[in-house]
Parts: structure tokens; C-alpha cells; sequence
């Protein structure tokens, strides 16, 4: 093969790549954008959102657990006082 052949080829290929790098780019935000469309439409929590829902349901976990314990006291308490004799 002619090197300048090789050369010319080469420098040709070479000035496509910033316009392919241009719409592989463009193209990947289109799909990132549609994704998104598609994922909001199917009622799909993100990441974050996921996350904070996640940390919410720890928080009420945690008061449920404190509540039940209140609860058993106030009972036992109750308990306790119901068992002594009346004046």
C-alpha cells in the first residue's frame, strides 16, 4: 500500500472523530433523557429518592421500637397498680 494513501486515509478518519465523539455524546443524552422519560413514567423511584425513603422508614422503624417499649411499661405499670390492694 502507498503511504501517502495510508496517510491521507488516516488523517481523514482522524478528522471524523471530534464529529463522532459530537454525536456519541449527543446520542447519550437523548437515551440518558428518554431513560428517564420512560423510568418516571413507570412510577421508578431514583437513587436518591430511594434512599431518603429508606432513611424515612428507618426513622419510623426506630419510633415504632420506642413506642412498643412505652407501651409495655405503661402496661406493666398498670399491671402493677392494678395488682395492689385498694385503701
Amino acid at each position: 500500500m502507498d503511504k501517502r494513501l495510508l496517510d491521507e486515509l488516516s488523517a481523514r478518519l482522524a478528522g471524523l472523530m471530534p464529529a463522532a465523539n459530537e454525536l456519541r455524546q449527543e446520542t447519550r443524552a437523548k437515551l440518558e433523557q428518554s431513560l428517564k422519560h420512560g423510568l418516571r413514567e413507570l412510577d421508578v423511584l431514583t437513587r436518591e429518592e430511594f434512599d431518603a425513603q429508606a432513611r424515612a422508614l428507618d426513622r419510623a422503624q426506630q419510633r415504632v421500637n420506642e413506642l412498643e417499649t412505652l407501651i409495655a411499661n405503661l402496661e406493666s405499670r398498670l399491671a402493677t397498680l392494678e395488682q395492689q390492694p385498694q385503701s
